[in-house]
């Protein structure tokens, strides 16, 4: 201060003019510093938009805004909060090949309309269910509106569940009918409605809601059961028929999928169809679908890709769970793999032919690196390449396959140098069907499996069917062992992302029987992971297995 006065004294002109340029000399200064931090934060917020951008859409294309309809296939008639889960899916999975047809979704939005017409708590669906409570025989004559149903009822696990009633909706867009699902069991605890303006869960009071569930092949308005005995006709139309479309069908109760037969079904308001089986496959042997099974999937095997990216959208507490995983384990990777494992044995619990067999295929298949002999290979590695980190997704109801994966990858420093993380989300031991947070788990791990960049699957799984058709992914099929010995090749690399079809028809729907129903159409045959035995379809009939 004391300097200030004296300068004040010598020169008070000269001090007033120094003063003021420091003055001016430090507005300016803040001026522009204040200025330069707004054009920071300006070139931060669009720098972040712009990665943002090129992370949602897989690529550096920000221009591109994100696809959250999935090229019109899903509606935008809907709250997102309420289900996060049907317009966040796209953010977390890779930009797919695979793209709807426009025939499809126009089909898709003239089934939403049909749904709103007809669903629960319309007048359609109250005349349609005002007499089917009673027995009779002439009711189907009667005038019951314009609207036909086909109630799908819950029976076993969550991935045939899911398969089922892939199965049953294409069966319902085909024949314009309405679909309502069975909410007895756990339905509404997994997945958002799937309509716009209406709902799919049959109502409580639904008049054959005490029946149902006791519906078998001895029922008799089971159509196997029916047509056996000759009790059913063009005549004779029943006001409801069961479809037993189970692993125990009968070569009558598969006559279903024949054009013949529906064109008596067709005739019947009300079906009731319990199912364990991916039937797709066999609705395309009837010509009159078929032929509107090629315009609305002209890449046949997209169906079941398509028909669950429309349908099945977990609920906000699902995919709580899927979103936390992926953010903690998989999302920091440079590469996912899913292993899905499911051991079909009367010996439960950790197999170590099995163990063996897991091992032997991600290495041959290179999906997993092998083991280093000696610490001082990796480190010249190491020097001449960068390390990738590999997040490893193992689901099992055993933890003990992915303990030991973690281990061998821990003890031992892999040959490339890579880093090998394996994580297991649950491991339950036990498979607790109709156990909500149970199937709620079992549905978050089938989505996170389809999250993955590869997967391996078990053969005969519908677990394994429904997280790599889910993704859009071809599997590495992991062979079923035989006599406790690890197969030899370990497993085969599908050539179609469709689901299989565990026990189709073995008969042919002319006069002939017992055809191979592999060679009845050339694009649907024999799956990969059963050699001789199952169907699917495929997009290429000359690539023969």
């Amino acid at each position: 201060m004391s300097v200030y006065i004296i300068n004040y004294f010598k020169s008070p002109i000269k001090f007033l003019w120094d003063l003021s340029m420091k003055r001016k000399l430090l507005l300016t200064v803040g001026t522009c510093l204040v200025l330069w931090s707004v054009m920071l934060v300006s070139f931060s917020n669009v720098f972040k938009h712009h990665l943002l951008g090129a992370i949602v859409n897989g690529s550096n294309d920000s221009d591109k805004p994100r696809d959250k309809l999935l090229e019109g296939l899903l509606t935008a008639d809907f709250d997102e909060p309420f289900c996060l889960s049907r317009y966040q899916s796209s953010l977390y999975r890779k930009s797919s090949a695979y793209k709807p047809s426009q025939y499809l979704v126009s089909k898709l939005r003239s089934y939403e309309k049909l749904h709103q017409r007809c669903g629960p708590d319309t007048e359609a669906y109250k005349q349609a269910t005002k007499n089917l409570g009673y027995d009779d025989e002439n009711y189907a004559n009667k005038s019951v509106g314009e609207c036909k149903y086909i109630v799908w009822v819950a029976v076993y696990g969550l991935g045939n569940r899911i398969l089922t009633l892939a199965s049953v909706f294409l069966y319902a867009l085909l024949t314009e009918r309405v679909v309502l699902v069975d909410q007895s069991k756990d339905i509404s605890d997994l997945f958002c409605e799937p309509f716009p303006g209406t709902s799919w869960l049959l109502p409580s009071d639904f008049p054959l809601m005490k029946q149902i569930d006791g519906y078998d092949k001895g029922y008799s308005r089971c159509y196997g059961t029916m047509l056996k005995n000759q009790t059913i006709n063009s005549t004779s139309i029943p006001p409801h028929l069961y479809l037993h479309i189970l692993h125990d069908s009968r070569d009558e109760d598969k006559m279903f999928f024949c054009q013949k037969d529906q064109t008596i079904i067709d005739k019947v308001p009300w079906l009731i169809v319990k199912a364990n089986v991916y039937f797709v496959p066999s609705l395309w042997f009837n010509p009159t679908f078929q032929t509107e099974l090629i315009k609305l999937f002209p890449q046949k095997e997209t169906v079941f890709y398509h028909l669950a990216g429309y349908l099945f959208h977990p609920t906000n507490q699902v995919w709580g769970m899927v979103t936390r995983s992926y953010d903690a384990y998989l999302s920091r990777a440079d590469e996912t793999l899913g292993i899905q494992v499911r051991v079909f044995s009367r010996r439960a619990g950790y197999l170590q032919h099995v163990m063996n067999q897991i091992v032997a295929c991600t290495q041959r298949e290179k999906l997993l690196p092998g083991l280093a002999t000696h610490e001082s290979q990796v480190t010249n590695t190491s020097r001449t390449r960068s390390k990738k980190l590999k997040a490893v997704l193992v689901t099992s109801l055993y933890p003990e396959y992915s303990n030991n994966l973690k281990n061998m990858y821990w003890e031992r420093p892999t040959s490339t140098g890579d880093i090998i993380e394996v994580y297991q989300p649950s491991g339950e031991r036990f498979q607790q069907t109709d156990k909500k947070l149970h199937d709620q788990k079992a549905l978050a791990e089938m989505y996170l499996l389809s999250l993955t960049d590869n997967i391996v699957t078990s053969a005969r799984s519908t677990f394994g069917y429904v997280a790599h058709s889910l993704g859009g992914l071809k599997p590495w099929l992991l062979y079923q062992p035989t006599r406790g010995k690890t197969p030899d090749p370990p497993c085969v690399r599908a050539v179609s992302m469709e689901p299989c079809f565990l026990t189709p028809p073995t008969h042919g729907c002319g006069a002939k029987k017992r055809v191979n129903s592999a060679k009845v159409v050339p694009f649907v045959r024999h799956c990969e992971d059963l050699r001789h035995d199952g169907l699917k379809l495929f997009d290429d009939p000359k690539n023969e297995l």
